[in-house]
């Protein structure tokens, strides 16, 4: 089992979005890195636990737990004219994009904001690429004590 983190613009799919869908349940489409396309279409696994994290908003941080639900499958936006994530280069035969399915789990009991988690970027949180500046990728690796140490800041007061 491999452990993740997923970001998401609330204002275009939040976590409140995902517990609305039938069988809580999204494909994650329109991803459009390589390196994000690779876990999704290499790595990631049925059951992998997921954060899902709130970007690009007044407060940035985790909100949720989800579940991957499936294993990689070509994205079908990037073959679709009409979509948003449309790209003429792929195609059915040969993908250049995949997604992976996710399930929700739980809100957290509290946001866990970015600034928390980077109060431990010179420890715990070192190599956790998410409180690296620069990093944009939309879907990351966590490691298990980097998942134990963010999951344990949920029943922790937030510092002021």
């Amino acid at each position: 089992m491999a452990y993740w983190l997923m970001k998401s613009e609330p204002d275009a799919f939040s976590i409140a979005d995902l517990a609305a869908r039938p069988n809580r349940t999204e494909p994650w489409d329109g991803v459009r890195n390589y390196q994000a396309r690779n876990l999704m279409r290499d790595a990631m696994q049925p059951g992998d636990p997921v954060f899902f994290y709130h970007s690009n908003c007044a407060v940035p941080g985790i909100v949720g737990l989800a579940e991957v639900a499936s294993p990689g499958y070509p994205d079908p936006t990037a073959f679709d004219p009409a979509a948003r994530y449309f790209d003429p280069a792929s195609d059915p035969q040969r993908p250049r994009w995949y997604l992976v399915e996710i399930r929700y789990v739980r809100h957290l009991r509290r946001l866990i904001p970015l600034h928390e988690l980077k109060a431990y970027a010179d420890g715990p949180l070192a190599d956790f690429p998410l409180v690296r500046r620069g990093n944009r990728l939309s879907v990351m690796p966590v490691t298990p004590t980097q998942w134990e140490l963010i999951l344990g800041l949920e029943t922790s007061t937030a510092p002021a």
